[in-house]
């Protein structure tokens, strides 16, 4: 188990930064872009533009800034009692006993959580795609908060009452 001075502050908040500001960037300067057209439109002559299409303009640039938005949302946060995972649409509050592991396997898109009830949670908030040495490190420093404050067991791992060696956590042989 690695020191309390060897682990990160709390709350520790991790998210693909790089990430975030490209989209949030990419997604405002679209949405200036069809203001600016939707206000630059001929008002009279032949091709006049009326209300209705401005507002089609902009309401675009507002949609392509809300899909770019949720695909910026993703997050994880630990903090002393467990850890929030925001995803694209969903957001789960873990408690640490219910992390068994943290996982970051080569070619892995994200972060993948074993949970003590036997499943498999992505963590999109950790992504090596915007920086394999950067989310490397992350996921080391959230494996080591799991260790340090986590509980959990796999279902029939060792220190599972009823599992081959497991006396469920008691410490007695």
């Amino acid at each position: 188990m690695p020191a309390p001075a060897d682990l990160p502050d709390l709350p520790a908040t991790f998210r693909p930064r790089r990430t975030r500001v490209v989209l949030l960037s990419t997604g405002a300067a679209l949405l200036a872009v069809f203001t600016v057209i939707a206000v630059a439109l001929p008002h009279d002559g032949p091709t006049a533009w009326g209300t209705g299409d401005r507002a089609t303009f902009v309401g675009t640039g507002l949609v392509i800034f809300a899909v770019l938005a949720v695909l910026s949302r993703p997050k994880i946060v630990a903090d002393r009692d467990g850890v929030t995972v925001v995803n694209l649409t969903v957001k789960r509050r873990l408690e640490w006993a219910e992390l068994v592991r943290v996982n970051l396997r080569p070619g892995d898109p994200w972060v993948y959580l074993d949970l003590a009830d036997g499943t498999t949670m992505a963590a999109m908030g950790i992504q090596p795609g915007a920086g394999r040495d950067r989310a490397v490190r992350a996921a080391g420093r959230l494996r080591a908060l799991a260790e340090a404050y986590g509980t959990g067991r796999a279902p029939g791992g060792p220190g599972t009452p009823g599992a081959p060696g497991g006396d469920g956590g008691a410490g007695t042989d």
